[in-house]
């Protein structure tokens, strides 16, 4: 490959380390709309929200001309591959956090309650394995990638909780029920981000290794050194 060829794909790390910036601070200013009921928080994840819409059109185009220009095989064809992927989850997880501020607003509008559960420490977890994710990418980290995916299971149990208690909370406080649901949203959410935040870790595993993990469960996984 040519120098040429070698100076776009840093230019496209490039630009795909500041999409996960972008969405990783969209994902941070959401879950604290949410746990202060700031709307003016909320407001700023919607504005963020349009600029990595632009973005994320920019980075595909990138990668389409790369390919069309350079023809690349083996490690740099899977690496532009999965940032496609990588580009379109990364989408993906701002959109949530869109739902998330969205939630914030809603709760805002109305009557007080105690959380069902702590979102904040769900916020805290889930924002860990998203800046994991950005980790394991940054150094192509495959340990911290299959650790990434051997835990996901944590945040499906947390959701699961999460549902009863505001399932007991509705038949306890009927007349609470929208802000109740309101709630069980930005739970949902937090877990659909962290699914994408493995999505993501599994693209680590596919540049790296050429290994396609997603129908893995975590007992076949491979060990690294």
């Amino acid at each position: 490959m040519t120098q040429i060829f070698f100076r776009e794909i840093d230019k496209l790390k490039a630009q795909l380390l500041a999409q996960f910036e972008r969405v990783e601070k969209a994902v941070e200013l959401a879950c604290r709309s949410l746990i202060q009921l700031n709307p003016l928080l909320a407001e700023e994840v919607f504005r963020a929200e349009n600029l990595i819409d632009e973005h994320e059109i920019d980075l595909q185009e990138e990668c389409f001309k790369i390919i069309a220009l350079h023809q690349p095989v083996a490690l740099d064809l899977r690496f532009i591959v999965a940032v496609l992927k990588f580009n379109n989850d990364l989408e993906r997880i701002s959109d949530l956090a869109v739902n998330i501020a969205e939630r914030a607003q809603a709760l805002k509008e109305l009557p007080r309650i105690d959380p069902p559960y702590d979102f904040a420490v769900m916020a805290k977890e889930v924002q860990g394995i998203l800046r994991s994710a950005f980790e394991a990418l940054v150094h192509l980290n495959v340990s911290l990638a299959r650790h990434i995916m051997a835990g996901d299971d944590a945040v499906d149990q947390r959701h699961a909780a999460n549902f009863r208690r505001v399932i007991e909370n509705i038949q306890a406080q009927p007349q609470q029920v929208e802000t109740l649901l309101h709630y069980l949203g930005g739970s949902r959410y937090l877990e659909r981000i962290a699914d994408l935040a493995t999505n993501l870790a599994e693209e680590v595993v596919y540049i790296a290794r050429g290994e396609i993990v997603r129908h893995q469960y975590p007992h076949q996984m491979q060990t690294d050194a």
